[in-house]
């Protein structure tokens, strides 16, 4: 294998001692995460950490000194914290310190000055979270993204989707928010939404927040950081998570703080109807350092760009989202904290946003209105105990409703009666999960728990033919899992990990048609029981240098879905996918430097499920077969002088399919859909390090190469194959920040990854059309 010398080569790297120090050490004026970041690159000496607000902390200059525990010693002075010993590194906790005497006249205390909301209130690059073991990033033993809350693209209150337009490792169908799938380094089932689990498991904080279908595209306001893990997480997360994981980590309530934000813009697009966006942030301690309080409340308006040249309209896809979010915190003491929080989102789009006219992109011609709506519900409640050993307590309950309508223009090209398919969804799902975890200095950790899951979803169909109504047939499927999982790392030398879990679950699937259907049967019942390992290894070459290697399993749970065929039902079963990858990370050393990271992986997906639709329209769900993908991604981040960043991702791969619709069409046409072979970003932005008055300035260039919307020669329809260029700038003056943002600079025309109508799809077509040249004016306000 052409991979095989690389391997080699890396392998062949020495390792440097664990307490390699520099002569002297050198820590710039910084906030306290990112000093102790810094000083564990340095001396190559772990420093983790959980206590919050480790950012919000200023720390003086550290220079011209010769060991760890002096330059420690001087960095936590006056902070509030201290640093524990542990076997081969230190812990930083909150320095309990005895109450002083009242003084004889009482003294106000100072105010502090709020962080921005986009700031992270802890430190996520001292260790991993999404891994639910808190490891220091470079001991990780896989393939990891992690989007910082200054870092998600502009901006705020992008979706998901938005997020994979800037990162090839992930991939998203582009037929509206709320109607999105989004797929990880590959790992991509279909275009159409149906009835199987969702190939990416999204998560928001330690709550599931999808199972079946597509992404529910809540809007990411107020976000401390998005983590994307990347491959099978089988063993930490259960069924669904075939491609990866993506948690959302929200900005916590402050028991200490109050602070508010302001966030505003107004979009213009080329020939286009303008948008507009406007959220709020509060935060308050209802009871200092016991009990506080956060919101955030938007509303959005994205503008249409689609006209409709037979009903006479203009910019008929405007989408119009309105939501918000509640959080509470109380922290009564002895390292308890109780978190629960809500989230409601409603988004309604008027039209379809896909064109059919030729050599007229943003036209389309249609008799009848396309419109979709959902509305989301999530509540959360998680209970977490802290104890100086670096022993962990989480309890998390959470439960998710979903609802969707969406239509389709079902009429016949010409003469003929209006005919109009409506589509109807309700999804209820309902978690547990309780764990235990310990991570240790040494690189020793370990997590042990179980989880419950609940998923209900019901799907009714009905033809409405001028005005009289037809009901179809529909689904319900509920499934029900309950785990044991655990894992472990162990540092087998003072630089090689070894991590090694398992996962044992049952779970059962009980599916039975919405109405009665007119013929064929349907199978009720339908029980799991699966056992996913984990295997892995890091390998510290050097104190910025590690090498990993991973190996994981994951499954998603079969049901009952529609069937090609008008009125029948059919089952379809399991699909397990298998993944061994091998990759190396460094990071910097310090502010300035190269950050890189090589990964090289091999996937083997069998009895792959995937939602389709004949040549009529109409939707139905099969097993098509196994599939094999590798993949290579490399990613660079490089800083090299103070306020100068460049950054950059590629992403290769290659995939066949092996299966009864793949075997009947071309061999060009054997392939997972929406999978371009190439995909890649650059950026190169400029923040000024002044504070009173900080301009900024960036450009990224995006490429997306060719993809087809299915396997099959029906279903090759090409896609991608298009570059994107932005730009953007900036000012922060005191508490007041402007911003100008623009997307599609060029005003490029493409077909993106999506569909518009399935019931005039045989025609061929149809395209997806890139939204032209948008400008955003936005400004924040931070008290």
């Amino acid at each position: 294998m052409a991979w095989a010398p690389a391997f080699a080569l890396l392998l062949a790297l020495p390792s440097s001692p664990a307490r390699a120090q520099r002569t002297t050490l050198s820590i710039p004026a910084t906030t306290l995460d990112q000093a102790l970041l810094m000083l564990s690159r340095q001396t190559g000496v772990e420093i983790i950490s959980t206590e919050a607000g480790l950012s919000r902390v200023r720390t003086v200059a550290v220079s011209g000194v010769p060991d760890l525990a002096t330059a420690l010693s001087r960095l936590l002075a006056g902070t509030g914290y201290k640093a524990e010993r542990a076997s081969h590194g230190y812990r930083i906790v909150r320095a309990r310190i005895a109450p002083a005497p009242a003084p004889s006249r009482p003294k106000q205390r100072p105010k502090p000055a709020p962080a921005p909301a986009t700031e992270p209130a802890e430190s996520d690059e001292i260790v991993v979270e999404a891994n639910k073991q808190r490891v220091p990033l470079l001991r990780y033993p896989g393939s990891l993204t992690m989007l910082r809350g200054s870092e998600i693209p502009a901006p705020s209150g992008n979706s998901l989707s938005d997020i994979a337009a800037s990162t090839p490792i992930l991939q998203s169908t582009l037929l509206g928010p709320g109607r999105n799938k989004v797929f990880i380094r590959g790992v991509a089932d279909s275009s159409f939404n149906g009835s199987t689990q969702s190939p990416t498991s999204v998560y928001f904080d330690d709550v599931q927040l999808n199972y079946s279908g597509p992404d529910a595209g809540l809007r990411l306001y107020d976000m401390r950081s998005v983590e994307v893990l990347e491959g099978p997480q089988g063993t930490l997360y259960g069924s669904g998570a075939i491609g990866g994981v993506i948690r959302l980590t929200s900005n916590p309530a402050s028991v200490t703080d109050t602070s508010a934000s302001m966030i505003g813009g107004a979009t213009a697009t080329d020939h286009s109807e303008p948008g507009f966006d406007l959220a709020g942030i509060v935060n308050m301690p209802v009871i200092r350092d016991r009990l506080g309080l956060r919101a955030v409340a938007y509303r959005v308006r994205d503008g249409g760009y689609i006209d409709d040249a037979k009903r006479g309209l203009h910019n008929t896809n405007r989408i119009d989202t309105v939501g918000g979010r509640l959080a509470l915190r109380l922290d009564p003491g002895n390292g308890w904290r109780v978190e629960a929080s809500g989230a409601i989102q409603s988004i309604d789009m008027r039209d379809g946003q896909y064109s059919d006219v030729a050599g007229k992109p943003l036209v389309r011609y249609s008799r009848l209105a396309q419109p979709f709506h959902s509305a989301l519900w999530l509540g959360r409640v998680v209970a977490s105990k802290d104890w100086d050993s670096g022993l962990r307590l989480i309890i998390a309950n959470g439960i998710v409703a979903q609802h969707s309508v969406e239509q389709f223009d079902a009429s016949p090209r010409g003469s003929g009666p209006t005919t109009q398919y409506r589509a109807d969804r309700n999804k209820l799902l309902v978690s547990h999960e309780t764990r235990l975890s310990r991570s240790l200095g040494n690189g020793n950790s370990w997590v042990a728990g179980f989880t419950l899951v609940s998923d209900r979803d019901i799907l009714s169909r009905a033809l409405e033919i001028s005005a009289t109504d037809r009901s179809l047939i529909g689904v319900t499927n509920v499934s029900r899992a309950a785990s044991l999982f655990g894992e472990a790392s162990f540092a087998v030398f003072d630089d090689i990990s070894l991590t090694l879990g398992a996962r044992a679950t049952m779970g059962r699937n009980d599916g039975e048609p919405s109405s009665t259907p007119r013929g064929g049967s349907f199978t009720k019942g339908r029980s799991t029981h699966r056992v996913d390992p984990t295997l892995a290894f890091s390998w510290r070459l050097a104190p910025t240098l590690a090498l990993f290697g991973r190996f994981q399993t994951s499954y998603r749970t079969g049901g009952l879905a529609v069937a090609a065929g008008t009125g029948r039902v059919a089952d379809y079963l399991s699909d397990v996918i298998q993944v061994g990858e091998i990759g190396i990370r460094k990071l910097r050393a310090g502010p300035t430097g190269l950050a890189f990271s090589l990964d090289l992986s091999t996937a083997h997906w069998s009895n792959i499920q995937a939602d389709l639709i004949t040549q009529r329209g109409q939707p139905y769900t099969a097993n098509i077969g196994d599939a094999r993908i590798r993949a290579i991604e490399a990613n660079f981040d490089w800083v090299p002088v103070s306020g100068l960043h460049a950054g950059g991702s590629i992403f290769f791969t290659a995939n066949r399919v092996i299966g009864p619709i793949a075997n009947a069409s071309k061999r060009d046409n054997r392939r997972l859909p929406e999978t371009p072979p190439l995909a890649a970003v650059a950026s190169l932005s400029y923040s000024a390090p002044t504070r009173r008055f900080a301009p900024r300035f960036g450009v990224t260039a995006n490429y997306v190469g060719r993809s087809v919307l299915g396997t099959g020669d029906f279903l090759d329809i090409s896609q991608g194959r298009y570059w994107v260029i932005g730009a953007s700038a900036g000012a922060r003056i005191g508490r007041i920040e402007l911003s100008l943002d623009v997307d599609n600079l060029l005003n490029a025309a493409a077909n993106r990854f999506a569909f518009g109508n399935p019931f005039t799809l045989v025609v061929r077509d149809q395209a997806t059309p890139l939204r032209p040249r948008s400008a955003r004016l936005g400004m924040t306000v931070n008290w």
